[in-house]
């Protein structure tokens, strides 16, 4: 592999990126490995053999799963199977001391970052673009302190203040990645129902409704809203959050949330499903236009302080 190939020069940028990002990385770092050893003619299996790994261990590798990046030494016995240009594989190893740099939000306690949490918001972190559809709150990335705040007292009802202000903070870091240049474009469907359910209070309410009319003018957020009247809206029971990662080889991720657990689906047949799904909510909801008038109607009419 020549040292001028687009697959290096598309990662070299990476290498110099302010903030790191472990999830962006390892999946970088696992997607080139595979492209690698694909290269050298080698299934995973045979690879996997060849260096004394189980096909599960090289798999999670090439997947870039689990909290933290594969050791420098199984990269290094990969690269040196699969005969990898000098450069390439310099640069790859970088990549691979960089995502072992925390993110800002592996520095929270491990009770508010579970597994599944921390790669969520490393995935969003690293996403070019999120869609997102709710049925029941706000979208975690557009809620206010307060909307937040009530949202985890509903939830943890016994939980100490300390770790609701905890939990309030994280989301109110999390959504700062709206703001940056680099930061992903937002495509939020959200059901009417949402805005009438009473969170807090109806302070709060209007509070979070005048903040989604501003965001709903960020240039980095389209929102719209399914409304109550068109009764054959084809919304999915539970939320989705469909993340898409540009230019880099990478798969579309699909992120459904538990109760106390998520799943991850990476598949394109099942991601092209929800990819659909989202498309027919679009298509149904009312326009970002006119979205944003009910936004303000509700917020003045329902919220009201006069």
């Amino acid at each position: 592999m020549s040292a001028e190939s687009p697959r290096v020069s598309r990662l070299e940028p990476y290498l110099t990126r302010t903030e790191p990002a472990p999830t962006l990385l390892k999946m970088l770092v696992g997607v080139q490995l595979a492209g690698i050893r694909e290269d050298a003619g080698l299934a995973q299996e045979q690879a996997a053999r060849a260096i004394g790994f189980s096909p599960a261990k090289l798999s999670r590798i090439e997947a870039g799963k689990g909290r933290r990046p594969p050791t420098e030494g199984d990269v290094r016995a990969l690269l040196e199977l699969y005969k990898t240009d000098e450069h390439e594989a310099s640069v790859l190893l970088q990549l691979l001391r960089r995502a072992g740099e925390p993110g800002w939000w592996q520095r929270y306690d491990k009770r508010l970052m579970p597994e599944w949490f921390d790669r969520l918001v490393g995935l969003q972190e690293a996403a070019a673009a999120i869609r997102t559809f709710e049925i029941q709150y706000v979208p975690g990335l557009l809620q206010t302190p307060a909307y937040t705040r009530a949202v985890v007292e509903r939830g943890l009802p016994t939980a100490p203040a300390a770790e609701v202000q905890r939990r309030v903070e994280l989301r109110m870091r999390r959504r700062e990645l709206l703001r940056r240049e680099d930061g992903p474009q937002l495509w939020a469907i959200i059901d009417e129902s949402v805005l009438l359910r009473v969170l807090g209070s109806r302070e709060v309410m209007r509070e979070q409704l005048e903040y989604l009319v501003e965001m709903a003018q960020h240039p980095q957020v389209t929102l719209q809203i399914v409304p109550l009247d068109v009764t054959h809206a084809s919304a999915p029971a539970i939320p989705i959050t469909y993340l898409r990662f540009g230019g880099l080889d990478l798969p579309d991720i699909v992120y459904l949330e538990h109760i106390r657990s998520a799943n991850f689906l990476e598949d394109r047949d099942e991601t092209e499903e929800y990819r659909l799904a989202l498309d027919r909510l679009g298509d149904e909801a009312l326009t970002p236009r006119d979205s944003l008038m009910l936004l303000r109607d509700t917020a003045a009419g329902r919220y009201s302080t006069a």
